[in-house]
């Protein structure tokens, strides 16, 4: 059975990420994209000349020919756009962050209990190379007892990019909302909930108006989490940073499937799609024997595919949903929640 798909949000996320990956998911056809910018349209007939532009998002909400929409616009309206696509009897993905608030989150996945209708929210880091790669080091036993973990996510622009919503002061600006929803969605599923937090939120190049630099601490019983990322990183800097009681990994270099999409490859393209070269395999150094002591670990392989195969799979009924909005929800709590902490000065706990 093949799906259609309607497409709302035709700029980075929309061409870059979403548009490209539904295309190279059998069963999935993308059929419709909201695109009101001109320059948006030709980019549409080029690369995907079956595909019916709507400057009305009420096209694509009214096409009884639409089974899944996606969501793939700034945050401010993935709450009204989710809403009025389930009410419309659709399955719905949106871009993360899910919601700008708990209360919007809560309230979209009651709307879709009740129409009996998918919402999955695109955590799609759970498919990077380098995060498959820490869950089997993990997995594997040879760090020992893990007592911590460092994650970054850092980007390096001294500049303030103009007319960018995600660097005004909005609600869900900035890149904490934007990079730090990885980063938690990942801790989530590794450690699942901490039993605290602390944070320090900050504006640090001259006149940003939303966060652009953060450091949040998790804690667990016998873990801690924390969760770096920057505007203002220069030199590149470990992605992760596990140490235990019998070893350390560390995971230089970035997951490379969004740096093909934007060189406009596919994963159709690519037979090796989301292999990482050798020189940014993570160094695993144990206790254990020479010459196994110290050696290169090979990464995983990055599937984004896999996110909406497995959306796929869900609507029709062969798997399970593996990014539920409740999992997205959860996120959304501890964005939030280290709001409180920076405005408080203090650890809070998680309840």
């Amino acid at each position: 059975m093949q799906l259609n798909v309607g497409l709302i949000g035709f700029g980075m996320a929309g061409q870059v990420l979403h548009a490209p990956l539904i295309s190279s998911v059998v069963g999935l056809r993308l059929t419709k994209v909201y695109a009101r910018r001109k320059e948006q349209q030709h980019i549409l007939r080029a690369k995907y000349p079956d595909v019916n532009i709507v400057t009305d998002v009420q096209d694509i909400f009214n096409d009884k020919q639409v089974d899944l929409v996606v969501i793939a616009t700034s945050n401010d309206v993935h709450f009204s756009l989710c809403k009025a696509a389930l009410l419309a009897g659709k399955h719905v993905v949106v871009e993360k962050p899910f919601t700008n608030t708990l209360e919007e989150a809560n309230e979209l996945i009651a709307i879709a209990k009740s129409q009996g209708k998918l919402l999955s929210v695109f955590h799609s880091a759970r498919w990077h190379s380098d995060y498959l790669t820490v869950k089997d080091v993990i997995a594997s036993g040879e760090l020992g007892r893990l007592v911590t973990m460092e994650i970054r996510y850092d980007r390096f622009r001294n500049y303030l990019r103009p007319n960018a919503w995600r660097e005004d002061d909005l609600p869900g600006s900035g890149i904490w909302f934007d990079l730090g929803a990885h980063l938690i969605d990942q801790t989530l599923q590794l450690f699942g909930k901490p039993q605290a937090l602390f944070a320090s939120l900050r504006k640090m190049r001259e006149g940003v108006g939303a966060v652009d630099d953060f450091e949040v601490l998790l804690y667990y019983p016998q873990i801690k989490v924390s969760l770096k990322g920057s505007m203002l990183v220069k030199e590149p800097t470990p992605r992760f940073a596990l140490y235990g009681t019998e070893g350390a990994f560390v995971k230089p270099g970035v997951d490379p499937q969004e740096a093909a999409l934007r060189e406009g490859k596919t994963p159709a393209d690519l037979p090796n799609w989301g292999e990482e070269p050798e020189e940014i395999w993570g160094i695993l150094n144990t206790t254990a024997e020479e010459p196994n002591n110290r050696r290169k670990i090979r990464s995983q392989k990055g599937n984004y595919p896999g996110y909406y195969e497995n959306v796929r799979d869900a609507i029709l009924g062969k798997a399970e949903l593996a990014v539920t909005a409740e999992q997205a929800r959860d996120v959304i709590y501890l964005l939030q929640l280290a709001e409180r902490s920076w405005d408080e000065k203090r650890v809070l706990s998680v309840d």
